[in-house]
């Protein structure tokens, strides 16, 4: 069991450390609210790489060929909405900066509260099917002998990948924070966000490209 735990953090890291544009999304988010909405969002890309996780060890040699023929629509669905929450952060933005709103952090435009931030970032993250090839491949990979098997092993594999999804989002949310507390202008802010929205933007298209 402790060797298919480390397995699992080890698989868990691998996919979550890596930042694309939902990672790149969590820092902006948790910069324009507080610890506590990025939190959330945190717990929401974890909670997705957990049930991806425990769907792989379930059946994943089962559930590849499945997933295979909605890949690219899922993943052009994943751009879309990363682009449009993108563009509506940058709007939201400048429409502050003009209303002379940006000076603090409190900017008449706030960000989702928690329960939203969770369901997002869940949702953003549910839409990437790669996520459970990523852990099925690794499953098959060490073969039968070394492949959680039981229900223990199992167990241990997913919670481990949980972990250390949660781990490393929260510390993304970390950097957000301080990120925030150093906007303390409005050109700044601004500047920040519009930065952040562009590199969303970016790493989105990378998805599809």
């Amino acid at each position: 069991m402790i060797a298919a735990a480390v397995a699992g953090l080890l698989a868990g890291y691998g996919i979550a450390i890596p930042v694309g544009a939902v990672g790149a999304y969590l820092v902006a988010v948790t910069a324009r609210t507080d610890w506590r909405t990025g939190a959330a969002a945190a717990l929401g890309v974890a909670t997705a790489d957990g049930v991806y996780a425990l769907l792989a060890v379930a059946g994943g040699s089962v559930l590849v060929p499945l997933l295979t023929p909605v890949m690219a629509p899922l993943r052009w669905a994943s751009a879309v909405v990363l682009v449009a929450l993108a563009v509506r952060a940058a709007v939201t933005a400048v429409r502050a900066h003009r209303a002379g709103a940006l000076a603090s952090r409190d900017d008449g435009a706030p960000g989702p509260g928690p329960a939203r931030a969770y369901l997002t970032f869940l949702g953003i993250t549910i839409l990437n099917p790669m996520t459970v090839i990523y852990f099925a491949a690794l499953i098959l990979a060490t073969g039968p002998a070394a492949a959680p098997s039981t229900l223990a092993t199992r167990t241990a594999f997913v919670l481990a990948a949980l972990l250390a999804s949660a781990s490393w989002q929260l510390l993304l949310t970390t950097g957000g924070t301080l990120l925030g507390r150093t906007l303390t202008g409005p050109r700044g802010r601004l500047a920040t966000a519009l930065a952040s929205s562009t590199l969303i933007v970016v790493l989105a298209v990378r998805l599809v490209g």
